[in-house]
């Protein structure tokens, strides 16, 4: 790019800023401080514009790359002067005041209602996440409820279940009475049974020794 072309796009870019700066103020004046503000405006659009001449001169003067690329900025910039020129041709008009005045009050007007959406829009907002915190905490309370409901339960199974293995603790306490007594019995029966067949013994055997004494006897 040309150093030239851009030492005028740095003055052109400053001098805009400076117009741009002093139509802002200058709406806020009456009288011959307009006046004198609005004139050294124009003089500063004369310069402006001399600016955008030199720019387009020195980008004709490149190479047809750097050139597209130059003019291209020359028409962005080409707008923006115009768009600075209407704004002093309108502020010079006899009713300039009067229209700066109600585009001030129309822009206040704005802004109140853009501030009053802004806060509507804050405020439904603001109700919405109330709206939702509410319906968590209803959720959470439902959850702790149905929490104590269930560990309720739970506790009663548990008792049941505790019922339960007591009584069946006090089955188990009745059979081994029960085993008990039973292995008692079959320990008598055990011992009535052998003393039974001692004395069976004893019996067959004096039998036998009777039929012995008897044959005997018969026999001598």
């Amino acid at each position: 790019m040309s150093e030239v072309f851009e030492g005028y796009e740095r003055q052109y870019c400053e001098l805009s800023a400076n117009i741009s700066r002093k139509c802002s103020s200058a709406s806020l004046l009456d009288g011959e401080e307009r006046k004198q503000q609005i004139s050294e405006l124009k003089v500063a659009l004369d310069e402006a514009d001399g600016l955008i001449r030199k720019m387009d001169l020195d980008a004709r003067t490149l190479q047809p790359s750097v050139k597209a690329m130059l003019l291209a900025k020359l028409r962005e910039y080409k707008s923006d002067l115009n768009n600075l020129k209407r704004e002093v041709k309108r502020m010079s008009s006899p009713n300039a005041n009067q229209a700066s005045r109600e585009e001030l009050l129309e822009a206040g007007m704005a802004d109140a209602h853009l501030a009053s959406a802004n806060q509507r829009e804050r405020l439904a907002f603001s109700t919405e996440r109330l709206n939702d915190s509410s319906e968590r905490i209803k959720e959470s309370r439902r959850t702790v409820l149905e929490t104590e409901e269930l560990g309720v339960s739970i506790l009663q199974d548990l008792h049941q279940q505790r019922q339960t293995l007591l009584h069946s603790h006090n089955k188990l306490h009745g059979v081994d009475d029960a085993i008990d007594k039973s292995k008692k019995i079959l320990t008598t029966m055990s011992r009535r049974i052998t003393r039974n067949k001692w004395i069976v013994g004893a019996i067959i055997g004096a039998l036998v020794f009777a039929i012995i004494l008897v044959l005997y006897f018969k026999f001598s």
